[in-house]
């Protein structure tokens, strides 16, 4: 009798831990919308060197692209991988458009947008964010043989001619800090706001580190001007280059479990990996 009512509690333990669902990280993908499938859909631009990208083979790490070809590699990437890796998920990568992210999040048509967006207050109106994974700084690009080329802060830059990303903080609050400049429409993407500050010596470009990193080995025409310690540098808040995760507003749940991975990881191990991305990135476009 004894032996069966042994018999009969390992029964009920084991299957306790199967109704506790469980991946690695011990989350129960049922407790969490959207993951009730196992799978976690991020989307990206897959054109935002070293952020994310697009490359026809699946060397270094890349991950298919859904409905394409294509495979997606860069620093959102590997840092999505390693987050599914630690929960137990498997990973889907979607291709869209910047101005597409935040509304396809908020419809629930992705389960999150792991594609270099700064936290910032207005879009934590409409949705939650994880993070930060990546502390970015704001810096600008200028062609070696621009006047622009030797600034040392934005005294030097007043009255240019300049230019960045739509829907960024670049574009919006960072280039207005410049005196008299003549900011010009935005582009639509990253590799056009580079490719137009490598083409013209009379424009200059504002970005933020990583990018502007990545974009040197694309571009050696180009030279990056930090103004940080300089006293005449732009002026963010740390929603502004804090750059987090993008879930459904209310989906606590998938916070948490992203959080749970990022907090064992420091400002250095970030650093790292984009570093890794950057030295992988394709050198054109």
């Amino acid at each position: 009798m004894r032996r069966i009512i042994a018999l009969l509690v390992a029964l009920v333990m084991v299957l306790g831990l199967t109704a506790c669902g469980g991946g690695k990280g011990g989350n129960d993908e049922a407790a969490i919308p959207g993951l009730e499938d196992g799978v976690l859909t991020v989307a990206m631009e897959c054109a935002y060197a070293p952020y994310n990208w697009a490359q026809e083979d699946d060397s270094n790490g890349a991950v298919p692209i859904k409905d394409s070809p294509l495979f997606a590699n860069g620093y959102d990437v590997q840092m999505a991988k390693a987050i599914c890796e630690a929960n137990g998920w498997e990973l889907e990568i979607i291709q869209t458009d910047w101005d597409s992210l935040i509304p396809g999040v908020q419809s629930g048509l992705y389960d999150a947008t792991i594609a270099g967006q700064s936290m910032t207050s207005e879009r934590m109106e409409v949705v939650d964010f994880a993070g930060p994974y990546l502390y970015a700084t704001i810096v600008c690009l200028a062609r070696n043989d621009s006047r622009f080329a030797s600034a040392k802060g934005l005294a030097d830059l007043a009255g240019g001619s300049c230019t960045s990303q739509s829907g960024t903080i670049w574009y919006e609050t960072c280039l207005p800090q410049i005196a008299n400049a003549e900011i010009l429409n935005p582009t639509e993407s990253a590799p056009a706001m580079l490719m137009a500050a490598a083409s013209n010596p009379d424009i200059f470009v504002c970005t933020d580190r990583p990018t502007a990193q990545g974009a040197l080995l694309a571009y050696p025409e180009l030279v990056l001007l930090d103004f940080a310690g300089s006293g005449d540098d732009f002026e963010v808040s740390d929603e502004e280059v804090n750059i987090g995760i993008a879930v459904q507003k209310g989906n606590t749940a998938l916070v948490d479990a992203i959080n749970a991975y990022l907090s064992t990881l420091t400002a250095d191990d970030f650093n790292a990996l984009m570093d890794q991305a950057i030295s992988i990135q394709p050198l054109g476009e």
